[in-house]
């Protein structure tokens, strides 16, 4: 059994997976596997909302279900379905051999050999493991109808299917909720939750997360990345870099083999750490070594 039963615990088990965790998180994530509550997280994206999920099923050896929402998510897509081609299989089966008798084979066609699990039932299975980690990804994109529905199953964690009854989770899962707040989610289902927001990290914390994940990079190289990005951030962008792309970019430049910024280089890679064509053009010309000037800048002793 992994310890969690400290704060100091919990920030180890998940620097140990390579999730560089603050205080403030460390002591959420402690509350709310003391406590059994959903944590819900908010943020930016890139900011590894969801690589805590990773990091705490990894440290925790526990299954991880992922359920990402998108619009148009619906209760029946989030729960189960019925294998329809494969009933119809057995129908057809059943009428060429003359086979069971009607209630037979509608008690047949409706039993877990029929049944498509989806993550909330998924996560509602016993598991030699413990309860596993469930993961409901960027929550705010889903319709607000599907909130309503996860406060139910959420609150009683258990799930109804008309033809097999209601299905309870002999260990409460637990539960991680995402959102990039493109959207406000129900202040009902927040209240069910632990709350926190993940912040982009202060330039020695984005260096901590930076020497874990990419331990190969020089230092000096590290230290101008993370600048660079910290004073990217700054800009008028559309969409600030996460952390994500300052990981995804010292591995780009890795790869290149580069040991030090220069404006050419910035500009061969900005697609490493800037997703959008607008902000892509922003930095092209003096704009990349201006922004360039101020990181190293920032890295002279005051």
């Amino acid at each position: 059994m992994k310890d969690i039963s400290s704060i100091d615990a919990v920030q180890s088990l998940l620097n140990a997976q390579g999730y560089v965790c603050d205080r403030a998180l460390g002591t959420v994530v402690f509350l709310s596997l003391s406590l059994g509550r959903p944590l819900f997280l908010e943020g930016e994206a890139g900011v590894g909302k969801t690589e805590i999920a990773k990091a705490l099923a990894a440290g925790l050896d526990r299954k991880l279900i992922r359920l990402q929402c998108y619009e148009g998510l619906d209760a029946s897509s989030a729960v189960y379905e019925w294998n329809f081609p494969a009933q119809m299989v057995a129908i057809r089966t059943a009428e060429a051999t003359g086979g069971a008798d009607s209630t037979a084979l509608t008690k047949t066609l409706f039993s877990d050999d029929f049944l498509i699990e989806r993550p909330l039932l998924e996560a509602m299975r016993p598991d030699a493991r413990g309860a596993p980690i469930l993961l409901i990804d960027e929550l705010d994109r889903a319709d607000p109808p599907f909130e309503a529905f996860l406060l139910e199953a959420l609150s009683d964690f258990q799930v109804t299917i008309p033809e097999l009854g209601t299905i309870k989770a002999p260990e409460p899962p637990i539960v991680i909720l995402t959102s990039n707040r493109t959207r406000e989610v129900h202040d009902a289902l927040k209240r069910r939750c632990l709350y926190h927001w993940v912040d982009y990290p202060d330039f020695d914390r984005e260096m901590e997360i930076l020497n874990a994940r990419a331990p190969e990079a020089a230092e000096s190289l590290s230290r101008e990345v993370v600048a660079f990005v910290q004073q990217l951030r700054t800009e008028d962008l559309f969409k600030k870099p996460g952390v994500a792309e300052t990981i995804d970019w010292a591995k780009c430049l890795l790869a290149l083999d580069v040991i030090q910024l220069s404006p050419a280089v910035i500009a061969d890679t900005l697609g490493a750490v800037l997703k959008y064509q607008d902000d892509i053009a922003k930095l092209h010309g003096s704009e990349a070594k201006r922004i360039l000037d101020q990181a190293k800048a920032s890295l002279e002793p005051a």
